[in-house]
């Protein structure tokens, strides 16, 4: 038997080095075929697809991840796609009505086929083999949605929330999350910035709260250190692979926390971080925590985004007024007066901010773009210009295939993407593909 084309024992071991059962005798015992697969399958979706992809979340959930990646690999055409998803959900069924009318069909199946353009190029099933094979290495596990440690809160994300998260760490970490708050600020932390969120961090360690944060310098290095000191639990969300520790210079920290807390990712081993999944993975630290507290940062900090998702979703949103004339706390006050962020200056104010976490009753968030509130994607650019830019490089020219791939973008918006990036000129086209100017 052969699995996407590979053999079925070798899947079921791939499988089984990432997460193994408990079966009834208590020990640990490896995963069917069908559990297998579909354990492949999630892993291949999180390399597939960029953070935040809503409509292969869609995808996902309405044909399943086997299926899903199925009909990827096979080429299938995006007309008939979308004509098994409403096959499989009946005529008028569900929320979404893929073919209520001929004009909404032919919408949707042209956004699949934009979809199936992004996916395609990045479907290299060795890339999820070894994948696979790096994380048993360092001892990483994939983490599926429905598993007892799975973070609830991630589901208020809707279709954008994790096809699978990879983790390393203590598994009472994971269950801490409910009881979570997110502590983030600037990197460029001041002398003031840090001892606020170093007093913070331990102080809602010692009321029995878990610190979430990013693992950056600056802001978040310091709400996990002093919550390892304080002997409490902390979760660090990366922007890149679970066996990529980024920054470098958070090596040994990551390391500890590792030993003592969790780090996770919703990206595979070997994955490196990039500015646009910085920017997805802020999402993930405001939905699975009950409150974000921004300590310090700039009018242009990258906090102000996990702000803006903590916002989106309903989550209760905090900020830690500084000196007006200091530019280190010009975003928080900006939080304050125009986002209307609750003041807070000490843990006591920040766990009565918690509180009980409130249901965003009604929340969608459309197919595409997640909802980012305050997003700093940076000098105006869209989001297609962002990951584009990541993907180039200053020594060495590209061809568009190749950005295609690493952006996770379809060839077209590639080339309308390097347009704009063009006008403003920092990027530049060489005989062998495209690079960037700086």
């Amino acid at each position: 038997m052969r699995i996407f084309g590979l053999d079925e024992a070798r899947v079921m071991a791939l499988a089984a080095g990432v997460t193994m059962r408990v079966g009834e005798g208590g020990g640990a015992e490896p995963p069917d075929a069908a559990t297998a697969a579909h354990i492949f399958a999630r892993a291949a979706w999180t390399g597939l697809a960029e953070p935040g992809d809503g409509l292969a979340g869609l995808l996902v959930t309405e044909l399943g991840a086997v299926t899903a990646l199925q009909v990827v690999h096979d080429s299938w055409t995006a007309r008939r796609i979308s004509g098994l998803i409403r096959q499989r959900r009946g005529v008028g069924g569900g929320e979404l009505d893929l073919g209520q009318s001929r004009g909404d069909e032919e919408e949707f199946e042209t956004t699949l086929q934009q979809g199936l353009e992004r996916w395609r190029p990045r479907l290299f099933l060795d890339e999820v083999v070894r994948s696979l094979e790096a994380a048993h290495r360092v001892a990483a596990r994939l983490l599926l949605p429905g598993d007892a440690l799975w973070p609830p809160a991630l589901g208020d994300l809707a279709a954008h929330q994790p096809i699978a998260l990879w983790w390393r760490g203590e598994s009472a970490a994971l269950l801490a999350l409910p009881y979570s708050i997110a502590l983030v600020g600037s990197r460029a932390a001041t002398q003031y910035g840090e001892h606020v969120t170093m007093e913070a961090s331990a102080g809602l360690c010692d009321r029995g709260f878990a610190i979430v944060s990013g693992a950056a310098y600056g802001i978040d290095g310091m709400a996990h250190r002093a919550a390892l000191a304080s002997n409490g639990q902390t979760v660090a969300f990366l922007a890149g692979g679970v066996d990529r520790f980024y920054p470098t210079g958070h090596e040994a920290l990551l390391t500890r926390i590792v030993q003592a807390g969790a780090v996770i990712s919703e990206l595979p081993c070997g994955a490196s971080p990039t500015k646009w999944r910085f920017l997805q993975r802020n999402r993930l630290i405001a939905a699975a925590s009950a409150a974000t507290v921004v300590l310090e940062a700039g009018w242009r900090s990258g906090s102000l985004n996990t702000a803006g998702h903590a916002a989106a979703l309903g989550r209760p949103l905090g900020a830690v007024p500084g000196p007006v004339t200091s530019p280190a706390s010009a975003g928080c006050h900006r939080l304050i007066r125009e986002y209307d962020a609750e003041c807070v200056t000490n843990a006591s104010e920040m766990a009565e901010l918690a509180g009980v976490r409130p249901v965003a009753a009604g929340l969608t968030i459309p197919v595409g773009d997640t909802a980012t509130g305050l997003t700093e994607a940076g000098l105006g650019r869209t989001s297609d210009q962002v990951r584009v830019f990541d993907a180039l490089s200053v020594r060495s020219a590209r061809p568009v295939a190749d950005i295609a791939r690493r952006s996770g973008l379809s060839l077209t918006s590639v080339r309308g993407a390097l347009g704009g990036l063009g006008l403003e000129g920092v990027v530049r086209e060489r005989a062998s593909g495209w690079s960037r100017t700086t």
